[in-house]
């Protein structure tokens, strides 16, 4: 989302690269790149102004940290300043006792509204909140069919032992825009129900419009004032750029919503949405949608943006994601396998399958320090993922443990059963020894040792990681050093250091 705001920054810092002290005259060059860039990606021109005055104010003749250079002081300055910028944010939902929390979504047709309490119903599932989703757009008949179907698909499908259900009266959908206050009997009549099965979580699916209008508001305030929510979230397009800002500003003016959650995080839009709503609105975004799995819904976390923005990456995410689908347990079990060397296919393809679950595999690259850019023009065929589950579904369980039993013979039924040629299996089973192996060793070995041993598996087989094309190696530990320097350097400047 953020490739070609990513690129003019770096352009801009890569100018003060050489020189001994941040002057007046080389700050205003280097904004001047970071002034076209936050326009080119359509951030409020008013939010351009102030951010970029704040910029030069702080980075004016500040003497250059020693172990640093001018550009990479310019950037822990415009880390910081980008930080402020999108927050403070509290993340995650606030949830009342007793019971239960009402959640009120709004926000225009086609912004993905529906989608996203599914999305909100599935992050709350996994947390153990038991979630009762309820169907308040009665304008549209299909609304309520479509609501029905998510929540029992995210009840199907979401991790976790709470429960996702369903309330909604089509029947009423009838009497909508003939009678006043329908909407709001159902909200209601769902809050009785909710109230009796002891449910933690309400999320109210209110009804949208094609544009901002008196009756679409009128509603809105109705269920607000009858309800009473304890939080209401904006879902805004991101793909609509100061538009999706505009409407915020416009819903937040009526209903005093408590934050706004992007949706289609993961297109080619510009960003400029992501940087311009918590200072133009006052409302800070709480979450965005990055896919169209009911996974796909990330906390946002202004620090984690403002690195991504910047090209260093969002280790920490990455991580988290990680650790959504794989548990300690798991993960010191397949760490006692590694360091034996018996890991078998079996739980490669677990590990693929986790994988896989976090997301598209150019997005979860570009989290890592300094791989952005880098994929910018890469090929990522996340198909080559379900040929590879091919290979290994195709060979039957003594293979699967030892793959030293594909004989020749072997590998031809493997490729035939999978669709593939035998020149892959061959290449999948020659990894995977090479990877055992690697692993063996690393496990006995100090942090040069293994640092030694991935730079010798990058240069023994640099494609390595399947679905890249064209990439020289993935980040360095220059790069991720650079970024502790930066991280260390602001964190000595607010300290007066």
């Amino acid at each position: 989302m953020f490739e070609n705001l990513s690129d003019r920054f770096n352009a801009a810092f890569r100018n003060l690269s050489g020189r001994g002290r941040i002057s007046e005259d080389n700050v205003q060059e280097a904004m001047r790149e970071v002034r076209t860039a936050l326009l080119e990606a359509d951030v409020h021109l008013d939010v351009v102004k102030d951010f970029c005055d704040q910029v030069v104010k702080e980075a004016m003749g500040a003497e250059v940290t020693q172990s640093l250079k001018p550009g990479q002081e310019m950037i822990g300055i415009v880390h910081q300043k980008l930080i402020e910028l999108m927050g403070p944010v509290e993340p995650g939902v606030m949830f009342v006792d007793p019971g239960p929390t009402i959640i009120m979504m709004c926000g225009l047709q086609g912004s993905g509204k529906t989608t996203t309490c599914g999305k909100i119903a599935a992050y709350l599932k996994t947390r153990g909140k038991n979630v009762m989703v309820v169907a308040a757009d009665l304008q549209r008949p299909a609304a309520v069919e479509q609501l029905k179907v998510v929540t029992e698909q995210v009840e199907a499908e979401a991790r976790g032992n709470a429960t996702v259900s369903f309330y909604g009266e089509p029947d009423k959908c009838a009497e909508y825009g003939q009678a006043v206050g329908v909407a709001v009997g159902v909200c209601q009549r769902a809050l009785k129900e909710a109230r009796a099965n002891k449910t933690d979580v309400l999320i109210l699916d209110t009804a949208g419009r094609l544009h901002i209008n008196d009756d679409l508001m009128k509603e809105l305030e109705g269920i607000n004032r009858s309800i009473k929510p304890q939080q209401i979230y904006l879902v805004v397009d991101s793909m609509i750029g100061q538009d999706a800002v505009n409407s915020a500003k416009a819903f937040n003016e009526r209903l005093e919503i408590d934050g706004v959650i992007l949706t289609k995080f993961d297109s080619d839009t510009r960003g400029g949405a992501a940087l311009s709503v918590k200072q133009v609105t006052g409302a800070p975004i709480k979450f965005i949608g990055t896919g169209e799995r009911f996974e796909a819904l990330e906390e946002f976390h202004p620090e984690r943006m403002a690195g991504r923005i910047l090209g260093m990456g969002d280790v920490v995410s990455l991580v988290e994601k990680a650790q959504e689908e794989v548990s300690e347990e798991e993960a010191e079990a397949m760490a006692a396998k590694m360091a034996e060397g018996k890991l078998t296919m079996d739980d490669f393809l677990k590990q693929l399958k986790s994988i896989r679950r976090m997301g598209p595999m150019k997005q979860l690259l570009g989290m890592l320090p300094g791989v952005g850019s880098a994929l910018k023009n890469v090929e990522v065929d996340d198909k080559q993922l379900d040929r590879l589950e091919g290979i290994v579904h195709s060979m039957t369980k003594p293979e699967r443990e030892d793959v030293k039993l594909l004989t020749r013979s072997r590998v031809k039924r493997v490729a035939k059963g999978s669709g593939s040629q035998p020149a892959d299996v061959n290449k999948l089973t020659k990894q995977f020894d090479m990877m055992s192996k690697m692993t063996q060793q690393m496990s006995s070995m100090g942090p040069g040792g293994k640092m030694k041993a991935i730079r010798e598996l990058q240069r023994t087989d640099p494609n390595l990681v399947p679905g890249l094309k064209g990439m020289p190696g993935i980040g360095s530990a220059r790069g991720s050093t650079k970024t502790k320097s930066i991280k260390s350097s602001f964190k000595k400047r607010k300290k007066g250091k």
